[in-house]
């Protein structure tokens, strides 16, 4: 069978550089983040006209996947998290990351496209792919062909519904002391204030695997720009930030 090599065209800059604590679906946390676009598709040019469009869509490939995945035998069903990952689809019924092609598609909103030394970057929200995620293409979206107002969507017909979500003093005093700590050479961009409503936004659409969403008091860590978030399950059913800690990288330590 033919095969098509995909060239790279850029990457997304994200505060999520792992895969959990990612929103499953693009545009249900408002997190903003950056495509720095790469030569030769970097010239400012081939996006003359794109400043008129609010949202696009981007193509991009799963990354973080196992490096045995693509070699693996074809995955015919998957068990979506939607389904409390018990019930199994077939691939292609769902969003699955492990499929035969490796790539991705979100719809997100185009904020600004600015030029860095030569180089275009998107400025973008609602992205659901983390930090280093190779881009393939960029399209307009257009609202009179790609919004089907009458589209039936299986067995997502809605979005999820947030869990309610707490910080804990001792959290929001650890949270204030990190950007107070925060510097220009911090990963991605030093951690901000407003920094603490998209990381609890994060956290309500419950990242946790949905086999384990009734262990009440159990720690989860979510890594955030240049910290860990620590949360667990309360006994009254909400989520709670328990600690925010700087991340110590062991290999520069």
């Amino acid at each position: 069978m033919p095969s098509h090599t995909l060239p790279i065209i850029g990457h997304h800059r994200s505060p999520l550089s792992q895969k959990f604590g990612a929103p499953r679906q693009p545009n249900l946390v408002a997190v903003p983040s950056i495509i720095e676009m790469l030569p030769p598709y970097s010239e400012p040019a081939a996006f003359a006209g794109l400043e008129d469009f609010s949202h696009i869509w981007i193509s991009w490939q799963f990354h973080k996947n196992r490096p045995d995945a693509a070699e693996a035998p074809f995955r015919t069903q998957v068990r979506p998290p939607r389904l409390g990952g018990n019930q199994k689809i077939g691939v292609f019924a769902s969003r699955s990351m492990y499929r035969p092609s490796g790539l991705g598609l979100s719809v997100v909103a185009l904020d600004a496209i600015h030029v860095v030394n030569g180089r275009v970057q998107l400025h973008i929200r609602g992205a659901d792919m983390i930090d280093g995620t190779p881009i393939v293409d960029i399209k307009p979206y257009i609202r009179y062909s790609d919004a089907l107002v009458d589209a039936v969507s299986g067995f997502a017909p809605q979005p999820p519904t947030p869990m309610s979500v707490a910080v804990s003093e001792s959290a929001a005093q650890q949270f204030a002391d990190c950007v107070a700590a925060a510097t220009s050479d911090s990963a991605y961009v030093p951690l901000l204030a407003s920094d603490l409503v998209h990381i609890s936004a994060l956290i309500a659409q419950d990242p946790r695997p949905a086999y384990r969403r009734n262990e009440v008091g159990t720690p989860f860590i979510m890594r955030y720009k240049n910290v860990d978030v620590q949360f667990c399950l309360t006994d009254t059913g909400s989520l709670q930030i328990m600690q925010i800690q700087p991340y110590v990288n062991d290999k520069e330590s």
